[in-house]
């Protein structure tokens, strides 16, 4: 396996999965406090202990960096709302939008910035509009849904997120109760899926 080309002294040289991996996890914590657009690559690589130019032997550029974080972080968010493996449907379902509910509540910033900062971030190529559809997929995999529901969940999911989002934004004594906003999601999704049955 090759090492680093390059170090600064006094650190230990790591191979370049590991050094990868710290450098995005530097950036998802600096992405805490920041939009992607203003994490600094120069401190990024100082905290690394390493140099910006290094930093671009792990990545081709500084777009590369930032959808690689972005995605890290997307990835990140999508293991905290993912049900558990072996719940019921309508658990497993209950289950993702309370955690997604939570999630947003818990960083509502950090998600706005992630999802909607700096307009229509690449995320890897891939789009918000997929980080979207990759959540509908899971929940249909996990309710045991058929694939002919994927549309109403796709939609459904901006639904969700746009409501969570609005509901995190009220002060804690204006808002609805969770459990509340978590069964109104619910009964949506499969109201929405009911609707689609008749027009088929």
């Amino acid at each position: 396996m090759s090492q680093e080309p390059e170090t600064r002294p006094g650190r230990s040289r790591m191979s370049p999965e590991d050094r990868r991996r710290q450098l995005l996890g530097i950036g998802l914590r600096m992405l805490v406090e920041k939009p992607i657009q203003d994490l600094p690559l120069d401190a990024v690589a100082a905290e690394a202990g390493i140099s910006r130019g290094l930093l671009f032997h792990y990545f081709a550029s500084k777009t590369d960096y930032y959808d690689a974080v972005v995605g890290a972080a997307l990835r990140r968010v999508l293991r905290n709302i993912a049900p558990d493996e072996d719940a019921a449907p309508d658990v497993a379902l209950h289950q993702f939008v309370d955690r997604f509910y939570a999630q947003i509540e818990r960083r509502r910033e950090f998600y706005l910035a992630l999802v909607f900062g700096n307009g229509a971030l690449s995320l890897g190529g891939e789009g918000v509009d997929t980080h979207r559809m990759t959540i509908a997929r899971r929940i249909v995999t996990a309710t045991g849904l058929p694939e002919s529901a994927l549309p109403a969940a796709h939609g459904w999911t901006a639904y969700v997120e746009d409501r969570a989002l609005r509901w995190s934004g009220l002060p804690e004594d204006a808002r609805a109760q969770r459990d509340d906003e978590v069964d109104h999601a619910c009964r949506a999704l499969h109201a929405l899926i009911a609707l689609e049955g008749e027009t088929r």
